[in-house]
């Protein structure tokens, strides 16, 4: 059965404080070869969350550099999943971190900013670490920040995802929907 909890941003940023000018051993680091920026903003919602969703090709997981999801290291992939564009649909409903994208105006420490081009593309991630009157700081791998003013990045396209919540597997009875149903009494 799957339940909902609060994601914890104060974790998520205190994670990115750590690691925002270094790099967690347990990750490989993609600086050179793609980027880094989604991976590590992908460990920091991790650490807000300690769930993943293991769903082969369209899921959001780290096993290792050879074994994880595209959502978890790619910026449109993670931008998919957490937001559940149609190919994500399915999986969005279902276990990990989710979001929806909002106005610059309700984003809160914890969520995530997107950068890009012209053409539409977008090429950077980074994770909001603080909020300092109008001025949204930001932090990011590839090329390390931590609490960078997000006005010091000159993009054409800014997008904004508010990561609302976490979903994870429990093995609690709520005996409410199939009791309301007459389809079943609670289990023992």
């Amino acid at each position: 059965m799957l339940a909902t909890k609060s994601y914890d941003r104060e974790r998520a940023v205190l994670y990115a404080r750590r690691w925002a000018r270094a790099r967690n051993p347990l990750f490989y680091n993609f600086t050179g070869i793609g980027g880094d920026c989604t991976n590590f903003v992908s460990q920091s919602i991790l650490a807000g969350s300690c769930v993943m969703n293991f769903t082969p090709d369209f899921g959001w997981y780290y096993i290792s550099a050879e074994n994880r999801a595209p959502a978890f290291t790619g910026v449109e992939f993670f931008w998919d999943f957490f937001t559940g564009a149609p190919a994500f649909a399915a999986v969005n409903g279902g276990i990990g971190p989710f979001g929806r994208e909002v106005t610059r105006g309700e984003v809160e420490i914890g969520d995530v900013v997107q950068l890009g081009d012209m053409a539409g593309d977008f090429y950077h991630t980074l994770l909001v670490t603080e909020l300092r009157g109008n001025e949204i700081l930001v932090s990011a791998h590839s090329n390390d920040v931590y609490n960078r003013p997000l006005s010091a990045y000159d993009a054409p396209l800014t997008r904004f995802l508010h990561i609302e919540g976490v979903r994870f597997e429990t093995d609690e009875d709520d005996c409410f929907e199939g009791l309301i149903q007459g389809e079943s009494l609670p289990s023992m």
